[in-house]
């Protein structure tokens, strides 16, 4: 029987992992954080620390909040170190063979009644589950980005996730101040399985002649969304649209899914959006 949930793990200190380590500890969970590259997580343990200086600053947080989450995040040395963990939420590459290695390594690691969770944005949890010898405590958690804003994250789970599991999960999710919602274990789950195919549209016609202001502009001002897609694209990472978008026409097989061939041409180009200051924008 699994009890309460007070230590959660985080594979992947990215953009990603850092933001749900910083979320899990503000809501007062003892947080380890763990990254394959040791001056990564260095460089996004710090990140964190300022991103809680500056909410202060802003004052959506006060000082003793602050140092009380900081207090409980813990960068750790190697993935044994979440053996005690209640909870993993693993935030690596978006890649089957990559996570399929971690949860089969975390599988190991964790006591018994421990679960693993991915922050995957398109793989199934079914196939992941399927990697350990736990898979009644294998389950979904899609946070959106950037995390600490977002309200929502998708609850997965794969058709081997039992009740116990996704109601300790909700419960998490809640503390967190999140709303979670349960999305079907399909291809893209419920939110990019509508917006990827409109980010990949908005490319098609940037690739036929359109300025990418006059598409965001358009979208924003006419549909009231906060930011245009291709903004958005490279605020994702375009690396990451891709790899959804071909996910998304492997398995549903159907035209509509199909890669822009501009975005094809971006990433090969590495031209990722944000993270490596070169997307649609320049950044």
């Amino acid at each position: 029987m699994m009890k309460e949930i007070s230590r959660i793990g985080v594979i992947g200190s990215g953009q990603m992992g850092a933001g749900i380590a910083q979320v899990s500890a503000m809501s007062g969970y003892e947080t380890l954080i763990w990254d394959v590259s040791k001056d990564n997580l260095t460089e996004n343990v710090k990140g964190i620390f300022s991103q809680l200086n500056k909410m202060v600053e802003k004052g959506k947080l006060t000082a003793i909040q602050s140092e009380a989450a900081k207090a409980l995040l813990f960068a750790g040395n190697t993935m044994q170190d979440f053996a005690s963990c209640d909870l993993v939420v693993e935030a690596a590459t978006e890649n089957f063979q990559v996570k399929a290695e971690i949860f089969k390594n975390l599988d190991e690691t964790l006591k018994p009644e421990g679960i693993l969770a991915s922050n995957t944005s398109s793989i199934s949890i079914t196939k992941i589950a399927a990697t350990t010898k736990r898979p009644s405590q294998v389950i979904g958690m899609h946070f959106m980005n950037p995390v600490p804003l977002m309200k929502l994250v998708e609850l997965i789970r794969g058709i081997q996730t039992n009740d116990e599991t996704y109601n300790a999960i909700k419960l998490v999710v809640d503390k967190m101040g999140k709303t979670g919602v349960q999305a079907s274990d399909s291809p893209g789950f419920t939110v990019n399985r509508v917006l990827m195919p409109m980010i990949n549209e908005a490319i098609f016609l940037f690739q036929e002649g359109t300025k990418a202001k006059d598409i965001d502009d358009g979208m924003q001002l006419g549909t009231n969304q906060p930011m245009g897609p291709l903004a958005l694209a490279d605020l994702i990472g375009l690396d990451t649209c891709l790899f959804i978008m071909q996910v998304l026409h492997r398995e549903l097989g159907e035209d509509k899914y199909r890669p822009c061939p501009l975005l094809v041409k971006y990433v090969e180009a590495g031209w990722f959006g944000r993270k490596s200051k070169k997307g649609f924008y320049t950044y």
